[in-house]
């Protein structure tokens, strides 16, 4: 269809460039559900029993976790298999992609629970959602940073914070609709899932349909490049060119570092506060709604500084004083400081989220514009490896610790030392970073040569 080709996404001269955050938003705010999947563990091992688990017919914990394990493992899978694709199609027919995988995937999940097979939900959720979540998550990336090259970390920072608010509305919607479908025969998981598809279809088709893309040359009025002292968008360096050079590496390994500290706390918020405080589950619950909203908040906030001072300094911030933050936690639960707690806590995950937000900008400033999107996609894969380091760090330690005796409220005290010391990893390899060498540098010409080479 013309319709989805990128040459139909070109904006005319009166189209506003803030048009594009809300189509990204839009998007984001869809797949970012996935961070609030945890609403439907519960339910999903009482499918048969309904009111309670029946032993050896219902699913278990272990099993349903790896839906969501899947999931975003695919996420890094797919960003970077897709990330060439989704830069050469553009960023609607990638959106419209992106709602075919995630929405299928939701009605693929909705008939595994009604049928009662698991391998669908795996299927469906895990691998066919975790490839929309991969693509829907870089798709707007290249195109932000397109139309706001004076504010690229504020731009990519307002799209990224959706994707870590997704969780906000998915959780009590999810709850919602299966307290609705909820019947004496069923827990309203089939009917939540066939639901959010329908709902989240109409939001992504909307942002696809918003979106557009600058004209070749475009700029903002009175804005010069030469006026930035932080970026070199004047380099572009093509994908197959970026994944090969330090600087590639060692932001993967900046990523990986500051993902892996802050999302096994993520995951595990809730129990850990019960845990370390003796508070009840309600208590626990809140406290894990009260970091989406941090993650959410300092994915713009940090994105956006770093526009002014630079993204290697904000990493810098992310290492020392996140290193300094994982070792006072176990001080303010010696203390039973649970208002510390919360505050140090709740300033590690804006961090955490704002990893997230300023490292498209990071990667534009090293790499250029041209292929940001698809080197975005290749580096995500950090995120995959950090999805598995973090949590293992929270749940192995924290539950062989409890096993050698040591009491519930001091069990992840080693944790968050090895954390800090894994965050000084991050910070050596940020200060590495330079900038590209001349030699991977993209020229006009090498186009040229090539064509010459295979006509």
């Amino acid at each position: 269809m013309v319709f989805l080709e990128r040459s139909s996404t070109v904006a005319g001269p009166e189209f506003s460039r803030w048009m594009t955050p809300p189509a990204a938003i839009a998007v984001h705010m869809c797949i970012g559900e996935v961070y609030g999947f945890s609403v439907f563990n519960a339910p999903l091992t009482k499918i048969l029993g309904v009111t309670q688990s029946l032993p050896g017919q219902d699913w278990t914990i272990p099993q349903v976790g790896w839906i969501y394990s899947i999931a975003l493992f695919m996420l890094g899978i797919s960003a970077a298999t897709f990330g060439k694709w989704v830069e050469k199609s553009g960023p609607r027919k990638s959106m419209v992609a992106s709602m075919l995988c995630f929405c299928g995937g939701l009605l693929i999940a909705a008939l595994g629970v009604q049928l009662h097979r698991i391998e669908l939900l795996y299927l469906g959720y895990g691998v066919l959602g975790g490839i929309g979540l991969g693509i829907g998550y870089i798709a707007p990336v290249s195109t932000l940073m397109k139309w706001f090259p004076d504010r690229p970390g504020m731009a990519t920072g307002m799209a990224i914070m959706g994707f870590g608010g997704g969780a906000l509305l998915g959780a009590p919607l999810g709850v919602q609709l299966m307290d609705h479908f909820k019947t004496p025969a069923s827990v309203g998981v089939a009917g939540a899932f066939a639901t959010m598809a329908a709902l989240y279809a109409i939001s992504m088709l909307f942002g696809a349909w918003i979106v557009r893309v600058p004209a070749e040359g475009w700029k903002p009025a009175g804005w010069e490049e030469s006026l930035q002292n932080h970026t070199k968008a004047a380099v572009q360096v093509s994908v197959d060119v970026a994944w090969k050079t330090p600087q590639f590496w060692l932001l993967w390994v900046v990523l990986c570092m500051n993902v892996s500290a802050g999302i096994g706390i993520l995951g595990q918020a809730s129990l850990m506060c019960q845990d370390m405080f003796g508070v009840g589950a309600a208590i626990g619950g809140g406290f894990a709604g009260l970091l989406s909203i941090f993650n959410m908040g300092g994915r713009f906030l940090w994105s956006s500084l770093s526009d002014r001072i630079g993204r290697r300094a904000v990493y810098s911030v992310f290492f020392i004083a996140g290193g300094a933050l994982y070792c006072t936690v176990p001080l303010t639960q010696r203390a039973g400081a649970q208002g510390w707690f919360v505050a140090v806590t709740a300033l590690i995950i804006s961090m955490y989220g704002g990893g997230f937000a300023t490292i498209p900008a990071y990667l534009r400033d090293l790499f250029g514009t041209m292929q940001v999107g698809a080197i975005h996609g290749r580096l995500i894969t950090a995120w995959s490896i950090a999805a598995v380091i973090g949590p293992s760090l929270i749940n192995y330690i924290s539950d062989a610790q409890k096993k050698a005796g040591v009491p519930a409220a001091e069990a992840y005290n080693l944790t968050m030392y090895i954390v800090a010391g894994m965050l000084v990893v991050g910070l050596i390899a940020n200060r590495l970073v330079r900038p590209v060498d001349p030699r991977f540098h993209h020229h006009p010409s090498d186009e040229a040569d090539c064509s010459a080479k295979n006509s």
